[in-house]
């Protein structure tokens, strides 16, 4: 697994671990914070797209 790879896993992980945070302590944030997460998914699967 090279440097990018790594750097992008992380930052998703640190996106989902803020997006839980928030929702636990923000219930009415949670549909906002879902549209945000279907986001960074359809990225990541842009960016695994561009790179094969």
């Amino acid at each position: 697994m090279n440097k990018d790879k790594q750097l992008q896993i992380l930052v998703l992980l640190m996106a989902g671990a803020g997006a839980a945070y928030v929702t636990a302590y923000h219930p009415a944030a949670g549909t906002p914070l879902l549209v945000g997460v279907g986001v960074i998914g359809a990225l990541r699967m842009l960016m695994d797209h561009d790179e094969q």
